[in-house]
């Protein structure tokens, strides 16, 4: 499929049909997100032709695909979080694991990305808090989450930051401008390293869903103005998934109904201007997973009824979708997260239940043009229930990364290559 190739797009008002979701304590977890298909769809056939440019001459690599080195937790604990370092020889993760007496061992620790062995302990609980880790941002920055905990509450949220990330050591704190009644979930901070800005989207725990989105330069602890998303009805019962364009500091946000064959809705926030807009976006259902190219303009993202992959332009607020290979557009094979290689101009993409592979889990890697170049499969990272979502960490530098399992429990950390 060339990027002159022509693309029929279906576009549908999204009716506001109810979904039930209850985020909870996040070691608690997050209920399962409830689908109601009761909605008559009257859709538009529009079909355009869209070139994103010219896609580069790709060179197949023979190697590609699930790798050897497999990082364990330190104490056996299930890992809430990770990321790996793309400037780096280290990675950062975070494990919980409940001891004979009730209390949780909690700790954060670094791992080396060569060897998947643990570097060293950076801190350690051992009683009802808990540990989860963002991410690695900007140049080698790592952020977790400390949750304290009185009685079953947790009554306090720090958030340690290592900078740099082998420092091995905590050295500061960051304090992003939100009450008691906001928490960051999971995967709450975009992923855009070697950019100074993140975009950070602030939950509503009170149950009056107001949900806010800001930037942070991390390292620096500064923030950008606290915008309000007014549309909490698609922005705030479920957390979305987020991306940054760094190039128009836009959050783009994956929201909507949710409801069984209901088109998406794409929130842009301005992190300057505190504008926000938004757009029905193609797909059915929930967005699973979203990046941006900022350089380009173009953003992705994978939807839960249809398994499609989605690539829009930004600025024209358009775009087309393609088909997992194999699903047969069946939910069950649907995408999850989406992670975008600014190197190599590529984004992969998370199949928890792969549709390529007999069994197992698969990661698929496709141009900006929408191209499909490798399909990698021998993964096992079908962890859709647990608290931290499935993430794809990115070395593009050297065409590698870091998946979760293949453990079923979540306790390590697969390598691969692409």
């Amino acid at each position: 499929m060339s990027a002159a190739t022509e693309r029929c797009i279906v576009f549908a008002a999204t009716g506001k049909n109810a979904k039930s979701s209850s985020p909870r304590g996040k070691l608690a977890g997050m209920g399962e997100m409830a689908r109601r298909a009761t909605l008559s769809l009257a859709p538009l056939l529009l079909c355009s032709a869209l070139a994103f440019g010219q896609a580069r001459q790709f060179q197949s690599n023979p190697a590609a695909g699930a790798g050897t080195i497999i990082v364990h937790s330190k104490f056996g604990g299930q890992i809430f979080g990770f990321d790996i370092d793309q400037n780096g020889t280290e990675g950062l993760l975070s494990e919980a694991k409940t001891l004979a007496n009730g209390n949780v061992l909690a700790a954060i620790e670094t791992f080396n990305q060569a060897t998947g062995q643990i570097v060293k302990v950076v801190a350690e609980t051992q009683s009802q808090d808990d540990y989860i880790t963002y991410g690695v941002f900007g140049n080698s920055v790592g952020l977790s989450e400390q949750e304290i905990v009185t009685g079953i509450y947790v009554t306090k949220r720090i958030y340690p930051v290592l900078n740099p990330l082998e420092g091995n050591k905590v050295t500061s704190l960051w304090t992003p401008p939100i009450g008691s009644e906001h928490i960051i979930m999971p995967d709450g901070v975009t992923h855009n390293q070697g950019e100074s800005e993140v975009a950070v989207f602030a939950y509503d725990n009170s149950g009056n869903f107001i949900p806010y989105v800001f930037s942070s330069n991390i390292a620096a602890n500064t923030f950008g103005p606290v915008v309000h998303i007014t549309d909490s009805y698609n922005f705030g019962s479920v957390p979305p998934p987020m991306a940054y364009d760094t190039v128009t500091s836009q959050a783009i946000m994956g929201g909507g109904d949710g409801c069984f064959g209901c088109r998406p809705v794409i929130g842009l926030v301005n992190t300057s201007t505190s504008a926000f807009s938004e757009f029905t976006g193609i797909g059915y259902g929930f967005v699973n997973g979203m990046a941006v190219d900022s350089a380009d303009g173009i953003f992705c993202t994978t939807t839960e009824d249809d398994a499609s992959v989605e690539f829009y332009t930004l600025a024209t607020e358009t775009g087309f979708s393609v088909e997992l290979p194999g699903s047969g557009g069946q939910q069950y094979y649907s995408g999850a997260d989406v992670e975008f290689d600014p190197i190599n101009k590529l984004f992969l993409v998370a199949q928890p239940v792969s549709s390529s592979s007999a069994s197992g889990s698969t990661i698929y890697v496709y141009n900006t043009s929408g191209d499909l170049e490798e399909t990698l499969n021998g993964f096992d990272f079908s962890n859709s229930f647990n608290v931290v979502p499935m993430y794809i960490a990115l070395h593009p530098s050297q065409r590698s990364g870091f998946v979760d399992g293949p453990d079923s429990g979540v306790t390590e950390l697969q390598s691969f290559t692409y």
